[in-house]
């Protein structure tokens, strides 16, 4: 049974379950029919599972477009080198691009989708945990810019989104770990008895079980198409989905994309919302403490790196997304499972709050 992102006619399914690619042939190549077709991975993906993805098109793909691996390639110069592939392959409105890869390749697809001849379809077939969880769906698209990371962008829905759990075997323990960064936010956003069963199944996650990974994949996913069909372009609620991000883009940006992985980022930055949630009086420490042994059993790191400053933090918060009018808008929580968006906090006590959350 898939989920459904509901956004009427843009609703899409997300179909998640070991050897999807092979279950869900009919269902692929329904959205496919004779379109013209581009698959865009990395140096690392492709050889994995582009075989496999074009046993299950039934078909060769009519060009593949190969990016470097990493956070650092998520620029301008990387999407150019995507729409000279289309335009050589002459690709044209009726075409269909492919994302085989983790959260650089999809965002990049996405948003090269989202441009090419002003918009034309794609398919997210995410294969780290990080994307599969959270950038795969919702169609945010972006580049990364040396000011601030994901701040060149589309808002651009996927036609549907392929998550095969059984490409989840050959992801390195880091990339699990920084995706685990984002099941365990899903936790303390928006669902207190999800974040209680990962503190009893996060061993068999770190462990690479298929049963406790297909769980906290579809219950992170079933959270974000609920956020994103409420506030599909981050008008209001969906900010939620951003508890640490505001501080942990900071990180990735100051330190250099790709130095620390996403999720590590994440890791620290929601440790910094949750100390912040806690000196407000908004939550006891035991929940900050929760949090922080959770995130220690997944391998993530609960401090910024040790060469970070409060001031090369609040010059990269200051361009964050989500600013209204010049007010840096943090998402804290005020229960387990419960965040919202606030500007309403002492400001040097979030100052505070940074420069104590310094390794």
């Amino acid at each position: 049974m898939a989920l459904q992102v509901d956004l009427g006619e843009r609703s899409y399914p997300i179909y998640v379950q070991a050897n999807c690619l092979d279950q869900r042939q009919s269902e692929l190549q329904q959205i496919i029919g004779n379109k013209k077709i581009a698959v865009v991975s990395n140096e690392t993906i492709k050889p994995l599972y582009l075989d496999a993805l074009e046993l299950a098109l039934g078909k060769q793909a009519d060009a593949v477009i190969t990016l470097p691996d990493g956070e650092q390639y998520k620029t301008m110069t990387q999407l150019e080198s995507i729409f000279d592939a289309m335009l050589a392959a002459q690709l044209n409105r009726s075409s269909l691009l492919i994302a085989l890869g983790g959260g650089v390749v999809g965002d990049m697809t996405g948003f090269a989708a989202a441009c090419y001849q002003r918009g034309i379809d794609f398919i997210q077939v995410p294969t780290t945990l990080l994307s599969q969880v959270d950038s795969s769906v919702g169609g945010k698209t972006a580049v990364n810019h040396a000011r601030g990371k994901n701040m060149i962008g589309a808002f651009h829905q996927p036609k549907a989104v392929f998550i095969d759990i059984n490409t989840l075997s050959t992801l390195p323990a880091r990339e699990l770990s920084a995706g685990l960064a984002e099941v365990i936010k899903y936790g303390l956003i928006a669902d207190a008895d999800f974040f209680h069963w990962l503190e009893q199944n996060i061993d068999a996650l770190m462990a690479k079980s298929s049963d406790a990974l297909a769980y906290a994949i579809q219950r992170s996913c079933e959270i974000k198409a609920e956020v994103v069909a409420a506030d599909e372009k981050e008008g209001g609620v969906r900010a939620i989905l951003n508890l640490g991000h505001t501080f942990g883009h900071a990180i990735e940006s100051n330190q250099g994309y790709g130095a620390w992985l996403h999720g590590e980022a994440v890791a620290a930055g929601m440790v910094m919302a949750l100390d912040l949630s806690v000196r407000m009086g908004m939550i006891k420490p035991a929940i900050l403490e929760r949090a922080k042994k959770l995130l220690q059993r997944a391998a993530l790191p609960l401090l910024a790196p040790a060469d970070s400053s409060l001031e090369a933090f609040l010059s990269v918060m200051a361009v964050d997304k989500k600013n209204i009018h010049g007010a840096i808008r943090l998402v804290l929580i005020r229960e387990l499972g419960n965040a919202f968006i606030s500007d309403d906090y002492d400001a040097e006590l979030m100052h505070q709050v940074i420069v104590d959350n310094i390794g």
